[in-house]
């Protein structure tokens, strides 16, 4: 029979393959999802599209599929990369996986001046964004960088990328009212990059406006929390520009 369930493996893909799954992945198919050899799920590598695979045998120990037909092509989300700096565990990890589902091409943790978390695991976050896309249906993974901080992060900044950081400075500023600017997002290629829990430092945000290919933001007339931003960024960005459109 047909399964809902999806799995992210190692690619390419190709019709006829037998793909091996490791211990955690012939785990979740056997003892959580409770299916068997002979049941079918789908799979996909983030660059091949998704494909029809048949479970030949799945146990505590592992197990392998055969690759059928391919089902859906690849599809990759729009050139938009999310810059943020870390907070707490469980709200980082919140931003990376909704920014999956929301279509981010690209995942950058950054550390500034008031960021409050200046470590990370990038291989857990790299974890969260697979199980992500899992969960939403898409063909597509984005990477997680390893995180710099933002003076390196503009030092190298592409010059043919717009950088829209989310100034919470203007949500307070009676010059800025958003009016004449309908639709200040520019397109693909961008970054949206989000500040930490205590907004930029004043040195930090001068240099953001200072930088040739940045552009200040406001989001309202309420400062958001930093995870409620990112998420209201990638939003307002994709209905503007991205494949919402």
């Amino acid at each position: 029979m047909d399964s809902k369930v999806r799995l992210h493996i190692t690619g390419p893909l190709y019709g006829g393959q037998q793909a091996v799954l490791s211990k955690d992945q012939a785990h979740y198919l056997s003892g959580v999802m409770r299916l068997s050899p002979g049941d079918t799920i789908t799979v996909f590598d983030g660059a091949s599209g998704a494909w029809r695979a048949t479970i030949d045998a799945a146990s505590k120990r592992g197990g392998t599929l055969t690759l059928g037909d391919r089902v859906a092509p690849q599809r990759d989300p729009p050139d938009i990369w999310l810059c943020f700096a870390p907070i707490k565990k469980a709200r980082t990890d919140f931003i990376v996986e909704k920014a999956t589902e929301l279509g981010a091409a690209r995942i950058c943790p950054v550390t500034t001046r008031y960021t409050n978390s200046e470590r990370i695991r990038r291989d857990r976050l790299q974890a969260h964004a697979v199980e992500a896309a899992e969960q939403c249906g898409g063909t597509f993974v984005p990477p997680v960088d390893e995180i710099v901080t933002l003076a390196k992060l503009l030092d190298h900044w592409p010059d043919d990328r717009a950088l829209i950081f989310c100034d919470e400075a203007l949500s307070d500023d009676p010059d800025w009212s958003g009016e004449g600017e309908s639709n200040p997002w520019p397109p693909a290629p961008a970054a949206i990059l989000i500040g930490p829990e205590g907004g930029f430092a004043p040195a930090e945000r001068d240099r953001l406006r200072a930088h040739p290919q940045a552009m200040a933001v406001g989001l309202g007339p309420r400062i958001l929390r930093a995870d409620t931003a990112a998420v209201a960024a990638l939003t307002v960005w994709q209905t503007t520009q991205g494949d919402w459109t």
